[in-house]
């Protein structure tokens, strides 16, 4: 393809300086620019990723006008329940306390028992010459021991009642395991394994409602985790929205910046300019049709037949095609074009980087798609 650019005079070399220095600065907006738009992007691959997972999780759930209703009600006493969090929490170990209160009763019970004796202490293994008893019992444990832990005040202590009721269980079990089933402490380890469980059998019913009542409430817990979530997200998205229209600002301003440097485009021009469009691929020729169609509502790009008057086009509407057919040419491994300007090189501009260029080429994209939602009309 001919060069499209007419002859240029020779400059001054201290313009020519102060035309490398624009151009550094030009190229470092552009790359600063880039860079942002990669943060942009990484945030809103995290919000699609969640509103993603989120559809997925309610469409295995029933779909109706009353769920949306529970949504609207879950979301208004969202914050309300947020408050409470703390004091549901407090009174959720409050009743785990009294629990654990009526189960010291039923401890006392068992431990005043006259065969109660030889199960209150940690077992003599030294004393009584047990030398096996480490082998056969995995985990000891005695009335001493689960007092102690009872009344630990540095967080090591019991955190449910279920939790005790298993070690008194293990006291007799552990007797019954190492004693044969004729041997005293394994009759009376067996005896008060009975009364145990009588006694346990009235306190259950409370430890079940406790149990389902703190289901319940880490089940709300979790549905105003998932609301927090949504809400920082929805927050997000339009904190993104708002970045992303500075953004289209930021480049509407590079544009216009590179736009006023550029030299008035001669007749030669345009008539280059247009043969380069028609060697250019069909989706790429849609894209630079939209182009025009930008700074031209009445252009159809997307009608039956086209016609491009080159000669109608703007000063800005033909740079902009110039540095698309550049670009175009750059990916597809062409010789770029060189275009000068008054004060910038725009072959420098736009292709010193290659690392950028794919960005680049995805700006152009997205002024295409721009270009095209403004060109529909209603039908």
């Amino acid at each position: 393809m001919e060069n499209l650019n007419g002859l240029v005079p020779d400059i001054p070399i201290q313009e020519q300086k102060d035309n490398a220095t624009a151009s550094e600065n030009f190229s470092r907006s552009v790359d600063e620019m880039v860079g942002k738009v990669d943060q942009i992007e990484q945030r809103l691959n995290e919000v699609e990723h969640f509103y993603s997972n989120t559809s997925k999780k309610q469409s295995n759930t029933p779909r109706g006008g009353s769920i949306l209703k529970d949504k609207e009600k879950q979301i208004s006493s969202f914050r309300r329940r947020q408050q409470d969090a703390s004091r549901r929490e407090a009174a959720g170990s409050r009743r785990m306390q009294e629990l654990m209160r009526q189960f010291g009763t039923i401890l006392r019970q068992i431990t005043q028992h006259k065969w109660a004796e030889p199960f209150m202490e940690p077992v003599d293994v030294k004393g009584l010459g047990l030398h096996d008893y480490f082998e056969v019992i995995e985990k000891p444990m005695d009335f001493s021991t689960i007092k102690n832990k009872m009344e630990a005040k540095d967080g090591s202590g019991y955190k449910h009642v279920r939790e005790i009721c298993a070690d008194v269980r293990l006291i007799f079990k552990n007797a019954m395991k190492y004693n044969e089933e004729r041997d005293d402490v394994h009759v009376m380890a067996k005896t008060l394994l009975g009364k145990f469980e009588e006694k346990w059998l009235q306190l259950l019913p409370k430890v079940d409602e406790e149990e389902k009542r703190r289901k319940e409430e880490e089940a709300e817990a979790q549905q105003d985790m998932q609301l927090a979530q949504e809400a920082a997200h929805a927050k997000m998205a339009k904190d993104l929205t708002i970045e992303l229209d500075e953004v289209d600002m930021q480049l509407e301003e590079l544009r216009d910046l590179v736009l006023q440097k550029c030299r008035k485009i001669s007749t030669e021009d345009r008539k280059q300019l247009g043969n380069a469009l028609t060697k250019l691929s069909p989706d790429d020729l849609n894209k630079a049709l939209l182009i025009v169609a930008q700074n031209d509502p009445t252009f159809q790009p997307t009608a039956t037949e086209v016609e491009l008057d080159m000669n109608a086009q703007s000063e800005s509407t033909l740079w902009k095609l110039k540095f698309f057919v550049q670009d175009v040419l750059h990916t597809q491994g062409k010789s770029p074009v060189s275009v000068k300007t008054n004060n910038i090189n725009t072959s420098n501009l736009l292709n010193n980087n290659n690392n950028n260029n794919k960005r680049r080429r995805e700006f152009y994209d997205a002024l295409a798609k721009s270009s095209q939602k403004k060109s529909r009309k209603p039908s």
